[in-house]
C-alpha cells in the first residue's frame, strides 16, 4: 500500500503543474481568479511532496493488482485536488466541487453549475482542461509524461485503458505508446481548435469546446450549452470530431503512420460507429418529421444528428431540449450511449467491440444448437476472438448491467422518480452527461440531493474505470496475500 501511494504522491505532483493553465488565463483575462489557482497548486504539489517524502522508502516494481488500486485512488485523488478552485473560487461545497471535477476527469459532461455564461474564463478553461487530460486518462498521461512512472507502467497502462483486449501494443515500449497516443490526441485537437475557429467561434471558445468535443466530456463555457451559438456550422464541426474523438486512437495512429485512410476501412469498430449514429440519425429525423416535431426533415436531420451523434459517443452536449422530443428517441440516443464507443476512444459505455464480441456469441451459439458437433470460432470482422476474452466480456456486461439496476434503486430510494433516476444512471455510468427529467439537457445535476449526487460521482468512476477495474478492490481475493 505505501508503494502505491508513494506513486501517488509523484503523480500529485505532475498534475499540480496542470493549473499552469489556468493561472496564465486568469493573467490574460484578469478575472481576479490568479491566486485561487496559485493557491491549489501549492496545496497539491506541497501534499504530493509530503506523500512521496514519507514513502519514499517503499519504491518498488509495481504488481498488476496494484495498477488496478493506483488507477482507482488516483481518479478520486485527483478529482479531490481539482475541486480546490471551485471550493475557493466559486464557494461551491466539496461535494459539488468533486461532482464537477469527477465529471470533468471522466469526460461525463454533467455539471452542477449555472451562470457560466458569466463565469471566469480560467474556471470554465480548468473544467475543460480536465475533459481534455481525462480523455485520454490520467494515467496514460502520466507513463506518456513521466518516465520515473515507467515501474510497472504496463499494468498502469492495462488498468487504464479501456476496452476488453489491452495486450497489442502500436510501440515496443508502453510509454512509448502512450506518447503516441497523445501526439495523435494533441494534433486532433489543433485541428478541431483551428475548424471552430473559422466556424466562428472566438479563440477561447473553441479552445475550450475543442478539449470538451476531444475529451468527449460534453462541458461548455454556455448555460445552453452548443444550442447558444445556434450555427449549424459549429454543430457541424463538432459532430465530425465527436465521432473522430469516438473511434479508436490506435487507428487514427496507424492510419497516420501509413499516410493510408485503408486502416478505418479494415476497423470493424469504425464501421459499426458510423451505422450506429448515421443510420439512426436519418431514421429519428423522418421519424420527428412524422409525428409533427419539426415542419422539414432537414431541420430535423440538423438537430437530430447533433445530439443523436452527441450522447451516442457519450460527449454530452445540446444543442436543444431533447427531453421534449418524442420519448422514444431520447431513450433510443441513451441506448446508443451504451454501445457506441469505440474501445481505445474516449468515450464510455459496454464499448462497440464488446457489442459485436456479444453478437457474434449469440450468433455462434444459435447454431450450435442446429448443429452441436461444430466448431465455430468466435470472429468480429476478420479477427478470431479467444475464449478467454468472450468470457470475460459476458462478466463485463453481467457486471455492468447490474450495476445500472443496483443504483437506480438506490436513486429510487432516496426518493428521486424513476425516469430521473434510471437515464441518471444510464448517463453517468456511460460518462454521457445529459439524462431525462430533472437531470435532462434543460437542467443539470444541480437539484440532486448530496447523497444522489454522490451516487452520481460513484456510477461516472465505475463507469470510467470499465466496472471491473474498480470493483476488483473490493474483493476479498484482491487482498489476500
Amino acid at each position: 500500500m505505501l508503494h502505491v501511494a508513494n506513486v501517488l504522491g509523484r503523480l500529485q505532483i505532475v498534475f499540480s503543474l496542470t493549473y499552469l493553465a489556468p493561472i496564465l488565463c486568469s493573467l490574460i483575462y484578469h478575472d481576479g481568479m490568479v491566486w485561487n489557482f496559485i493557491d491549489s497548486m501549492a496545496i497539491s504539489a506541497a501534499g504530493g511532496a509530503l506523500l512521496y517524502i514519507a514513502t519514499r522508502r517503499h519504491m518498488r516494481e509495481l504488481k498488476p493488482r496494484d495498477g488496478f488500486l493506483l488507477v482507482t485512488l488516483s481518479w478520486i485523488l485527483m478529482s479531490s485536488i481539482a475541486a480546490l478552485p471551485l471550493v475557493l473560487a466559486h464557494d461551491m461545497s466539496f461535494t459539488d466541487a468533486f461532482f464537477e471535477t469527477m465529471s470533468g476527469l471522466t469526460t461525463t459532461g454533467a455539471t452542477v453549475m449555472t451562470g457560466l455564461d458569466h463565469a471566469p474564463q480560467s474556471i470554465n478553461l480548468w473544467r475543460h482542461l480536465l475533459n481534455w487530460i481525462g480523455g485520454m486518462g490520467i494515467i496514460v498521461f502520466a507513463v506518456a509524461i513521466l518516465p520515473l512512472l515507467g515501474v510497472g507502467g504496463s499494468q498502469l497502462y492495462k488498468a487504464e485503458t479501456p476496452g476488453p483486449m489491452k495486450d497489442s501494443k502500436l510501440t515496443a515500449r508502453i510509454a512509448d505508446t502512450a506518447k503516441a497516443l497523445y501526439l495523435v490526441y494533441l494534433g486532433i485537437t489543433l485541428v478541431c481548435v483551428l475548424a471552430l475557429k473559422l466556424a466562428g467561434l472566438d479563440w477561447f471558445d473553441a479552445i475550450c469546446h475543442a478539449f470538451a468535443a476531444m475529451g468527449l466530456g460534453g462541458f461548455s463555457t454556455r448555460d445552453a450549452s452548443i444550442g447558444a451559438f445556434d450555427s449549424p456550422w459549429i454543430e457541424g464541426v463538432l459532430t465530425v470530431f465527436m465521432l473522430i474523438a469516438a473511434m479508436n486512437f490506435a487507428t487514427h495512429f496507424l492510419a497516420f503512420r501509413g499516410r493510408s485512410l485503408r486502416v478505418y476501412l479494415a476497423d470493424f469498430e469504425v464501421r459499426g460507429v458510423l451505422i450506429a449514429c448515421l443510420g439512426s440519425s436519418a431514421l429519428l429525423a423522418g421519424y420527428l418529421v412524422w409525428t409533427g416535431t419539426y415542419p422539414g426533415y432537414w431541420t430535423a436531420l440538423r438537430h437530430v444528428s447533433f445530439n443523436l451523434v452527441s450522447i451516442a459517443t457519450d460527449c454530452g452536449f445540446a444543442s436543444t431540449d431533447y427531453g421534449q422530443w418524442p420519448i422514444f428517441v431520447p431513450l433510443w440516443m441513451l441506448f446508443l450511449s451504451c454501445v457506441t464507443a469505440s474501445s481505445g476512444s474516449t468515450g464510455g459505455g459496454i464499448k462497440m467491440v464488446r457489442t459485436l464480441i456479444l453478437i457474434g456469441q449469440a450468433r455462434r451459439d444459435m447454431l450450435r444448437l442446429v448443429h452441436p458437433n461444430a466448431v465455430i470460432p468466435l470472429k468480429v470482422g476478420r479477427v478470431c476472438v479467444p475464449e478467454s476474452v468472450a468470457q470475460s466480456v459476458l462478466g463485463f456486461i453481467f457486471l455492468y448491467f447490474m450495476s445500472v439496476v443496483l443504483l437506480t434503486f438506490v436513486l429510487l430510494l432516496s426518493g428521486l422518480d424513476f425516469m430521473s433516476a434510471f437515464s441518471a444512471v444510464i448517463a453517468t455510468i456511460n460518462n454521457a452527461g445529459p439524462g431525462l427529467g430533472v437531470v435532462g439537457p434543460a437542467g443539470n445535476y444541480q437539484g440532486l440531493s448530496d447523497f444522489q449526487t454522490w451516487v452520481c460521482s460513484f456510477a461516472m468512476l465505475l463507469g470510467r474505470l470499465e466496472v471491473m477495474s474498480l470493483l476488483i478492490i473490493f474483493s476479498p481475493g484482491f487482498w489476500r496475500k
